[in-house]
Parts: structure tokens; sequence; C-alpha cells
């Protein structure tokens, strides 16, 4: 019986109270939530149905409890149903009913877990979004694991994802890297808050290889190239660093393209529509005072030129007007003021925040080595890159290493640890676990034990281990973190489920033996037994792909 099927027979029990006038009609649209005992002792499940109920019902706590408990009680698969503290009702399963779970998970397969829990919103999931001067240092690669992540996670839940990367391709930055791109190829001095390392040089080589006649042309000409060229490589050289990460985007999103289809002036035009635009001093601004924001913004300088913030208008109303219910914005540590900032920009274009918006804002990552902190990088010259963090630790510890922390903490990781093969390492703890299993089911397949379509049916009677329910109850448990996951927007929670999962099932495969052994036939404990294994493989499978993190069959 897994969580929501229980659920629903609570359910079924609250409306024969209902029915039986125990409970007034008003108690049928109450929703039933399950949640494991902190105490394996208290049972498999708790429920605070009655305490919720109570107040509808104009009960104590504990006598709607009283009548729930007995009704409980005639569900077969429920062999005891406690009272505890306020009204709480502690529930416990027939060992039956628990292993069938196993069954459940085998038979979803990769689609377990998934739920309509978002019913089909659509969702712009934008993170990232660095400028095109440069290689994605260590802040990028944070939001490139955690962005992704989050996108599976909101997918896993029923939405309609989309990844999206703003190009910052407009502005003074641009310029000082195709000026800095141009110094090196000219041996010019580099300009000041210039770009610097040996990338620069990098592209300035390969530009010139590009146009044999650089040297001829005018500093102008040469300008123009550098800004050009130089931009669409670095961009493409995101792309592929991206691309290697498991990182992939949906779409390219064009600052510069935007202005050129006069989106921002589409913009404006809106926001004037909803009369929260405002002109003073020969400035255009827009009044996000009006909805909570700490000052007033301007939009278009006395001067005539569009304002940052005016894009950042645009891109919003863009995004909403491309179909998307709800824009998620992922943004860095320096970004604290974006919060109210976009939040009043969707409330200026007539939405509701609350429900068309989200900011969420990460924390800044160190590096150690040992007791010495890791701070340079000789291609950048002052900044981690997420290819030197690949290259260190792999993809697959980079990014659970990178997820498994709520965005909103500072984060500290240890390389040494990040590439020791220990269980101290918690990615390499959790695949162990898949490959572990993964070795098991070769190893039946190799003896000739057909325990999926041999004579010996599966009977989760036979599964009546504490370690045996323990693992059960984890697994059963799957589907309610990735819908916690998907409502808190917090994916760390997918990655320490899994490290939970991993250590429940090796204590499992330390307690009760699964494989007969070589002179022994199969029995019907081992049939029961490896598919409690197979099940706890598709769900680290399955929970691993929320994360972008692979299953390895071997280690």
């Amino acid at each position: 019986m897994t969580p929501e099927e229980l659920a629903s027979a609570i359910q079924g029990q609250v409306a024969a109270a209902v029915q039986a006038g125990v409970l007034p009609q008003s108690c049928m649209a109450t929703q039933v939530s399950v949640e494991r005992p902190k105490n394996r002792e208290h049972g498999d499940w708790a429920t605070n149905i009655a305490m919720v109920l109570a107040k509808s019902a104009a009960k104590p706590p504990r006598e709607v409890a009283q009548d729930l408990t007995t009704r409980l009680l005639t569900i077969p698969e429920i062999t005891k149903a406690e009272i505890a503290g306020p009204g709480f009702i502690n529930i416990t399963l027939d060992s039956a009913a628990t292993g069938l779970i196993a069954i459940s998970i085998i038979q979803s397969g990769s689609n377990y877990g998934k739920s309509n829990q978002l019913n089909g919103e659509t969702i712009n999931v934008e993170f990232i979004s660095a400028n095109p001067t440069g290689p994605l240092h260590l802040g990028h690669t944070r939001w490139a694991a955690v962005g992704d992540a989050m996108a599976r996670v909101l997918a896993a839940a029923g939405g309609k994802v989309s990844r999206e990367f703003y190009i910052n391709d407009r502005g003074v930055q641009m310029q000082k890297f195709a000026a800095s791109i141009h110094a090196a190829a000219t041996g010019l001095p580099v300009p000041e808050d210039g770009y610097l390392g040996e990338y620069i040089t990098d592209l300035a080589n390969q530009i010139k290889a590009k146009a044999p006649n650089f040297e001829s042309l005018t500093p102008e000409d040469q300008l123009s190239i550098c800004l050009e060229q130089g931009y669409a490589l670095q961009l493409a050289i995101q792309q592929e660093s991206l691309i290697e990460f498991g990182t992939v985007f949906d779409t390219w999103y064009s600052e510069a393209k935007m202005h050129a289809d006069n989106k921002v002036v589409h913009a404006l035009e809106v926001l004037e529509k909803h009369g929260h635009v405002d002109r003073k001093d020969g400035a255009i601004w827009l009044r996000t005072t009006d909805f909570g924001d700490d000052k007033d913004r301007v939009l278009v300088k006395s001067d005539g030129e569009y304002t940052y913030f005016a894009s950042d208008c645009a891109y919003y109303i863009d995004k909403r007007e491309r179909g998307f219910d709800r824009c998620f914005y992922l943004l860095g540590a320096d970004h604290h003021g974006y919060v109210n900032r976009l939040r009043a920009v969707a409330a200026c274009a007539g939405d509701n925040p609350d429900k068309s918006i989200e900011v969420l804002i990460g924390q800044l990552v160190k590096i150690m080595r040992g007791d010495q902190e890791v701070k340079l990088s000789k291609r950048a010259g002052d900044l981690i890159l997420l290819t030197d963090l690949v290259a260190e630790v792999g993809v697959d510890a980079a990014r659970y290493s990178l997820i498994r922390y709520p965005v909103d903490t500072p984060l500290t990781l240890d390389l040494d640890l990040l590439v020791s093969r220990t269980n101290d390492n918690p990615v390499y703890y959790v695949q162990y676990a898949h490959a572990r299993i993964s070795a098991l089911l070769r190893t039946a397949s190799e003896l000739g034990h057909d325990w999926q379509n041999g004579n010996l049916e599966f009977d989760p009677g036979l599964l009546v281990t504490e370690s045996e329910a323990i693992l059960l109850g984890k697994l059963a448990g799957y589907p309610r973190i990735v819908g916690s996951a998907a409502e808190l927007r917090e994916p760390h929670r997918v990655a320490r489920y899994l490290e939970d999962l991993a250590n429940s099932y090796h204590k499992f495969y330390d307690a009760c033996r699964v494989l007969p052994a070589a002179t022994e036939e199969l029995t019907s404990l081992n049939v029961a037994r490896l598919h409690v294994c197979a099940a706890t493989r598709i769900v680290i499978s399955n929970g691993l792909d929320l994360l972008g993190v692979s299953a390895p069959q071997r280690m």
C-alpha cells in the first residue's frame, strides 16, 4: 500500500463517518496527509486528520480519532491504528501491504515518483545567464547544477518546463570585452576594468587566424571583428561546457535581439497602459514603489538611452506573452535587491507576482583542498571555472555536491573528499548502492535464478524484518520527496533522501541474505528480497536522474 493509497483509504473512512452522521458534510473536502513517524516503533505511517477535522466536527481531536481508528481497523491491510498525543493516528500496515510497494515500483519503472502535482503549469526556469565575455565560473556552475535539477524536479511534478539562458550581449561589458581582445591582438594596453586571462589571448589568436588581413584593417574594423567573433566564440565555449556538464537549455535568449525586435518599446507601452509610468526630469520612470520596491526605477534616461532595468521589464513581459504561467529567476548572491524589484515589475505589468514570478538567490561557493582555499584559475586569471571543477572531480561529483545543499546557504566543497572512493563521499555512497544492486542482479542472472518469471511468485508477506520494513518505507516515501522538492523549490531534498535510502539499503543488505548459497535453490524469500533490491535500484536511478547524475552499473 503506497502513501497515496493509504491517504485515499483514510479519506474513504472519513466519508463513511460523514454518511453515518458522525462527522458533518464539510469534512468531505478535507485533504488527508500521511507522514512517516520519527520513531519506527510508532508504526508505518501517521496522520493528523483527526486534528484537522476537529474544528469542523466541533469535537475534541481525540474523539474524532477514536471513531476513525475503529473504522480504519476494518481495512484488511491495516493491522494497528492507535491514537497518540493530542489526536495523531499511528498506523501499522500488514507486512504484505507494505511489501507490495516493491511491485508497484518495478511496474512503474522510470515513472515512479512522477505526478501531476503542478497540473501542466508552464514554467520558465532562467538560470546562469552569464555575460558572454568569459568562461563560466564557480558561481555559474552552482546554478548550472541546481537550475537544471530544479527544472527536472518541476517537470517530474507535472510542470511543462523550459530552461532558458538570457544572453547579456548588449552594453558596456561587451564593449570592454571587445576592447580587451583587441588589446591582446594588437599589443595595446588592456583598457581600464578590461578582461584578463589566457582565454582573452586565445580568443585574439583565433580571431587573427580567421582574418589574415587583420593587421591591415583600421582600428575600428578590428574592434568590430573582435566584438562579433569574440562574442560568437565565447558563447560557443559556454554552450559546449554546459553540454559537457549535462545542462542543456531549450532557449538561448539574446538581449540584443530583444532590443532589435522592439520588445523593449512594447514593454514600456504595456507598463504605461497599466498606469505605473511617470515622466520627470526628462526621464521615464516605473513606479515600482507602488508594489514594495525601495525606490522607483528609471526606464529611459534623459538622453534617451534605455536602462538595464528596461531590459529586465521587457524580458519578463516577453516571457509572459510567450505563454509561461510562472517565471523562475535563479540569481547570484549579489542580486538580493532584485527580489522586490522583479516582483514589482510583475505587478506593474498587471500580474499577481505571487503566482507569476519567483526569484531565488544563491550563495557563494568556496573550494578547499585540504586546509587551503583554492582561489585562482590559470585561464581566467582570478576565478575558478566550471571546467576546472569538472577536471578535478568529474561531472557527477561536481553536480551532486553543488545540488545537495540549500541554494541560499554558502557552500564549501572539499576536493579531496569529492574524489575519494569512501562512504564519506555522498555521491560515491549513493552511486555505490546502485552499482551494488546491479552487480547482485547480474549475479542472480548468471546463476540462472529467474526471480521475476520463474515458478516462485513474489510473496510480500515474507518481508518481515525491521531492515526490510524500514527500506520499504523509504521507497514508499520517494514520490512525496519529489513532490516536496518541487513545492518548496528545494532539489537538495532529493539528494539527501537518496543518501538516506542508500544507508537503509546497505543496512538491509548486511542484515538480510538476498541470494541463496551456490549449492542451494532459490526460495520465495530470495525472490521477495530480489524484488526489493530491484525496486531500490529503480528509485536510486530515478532520483539520480532528477539531479542529472549517472547511475553506474559498475564501480
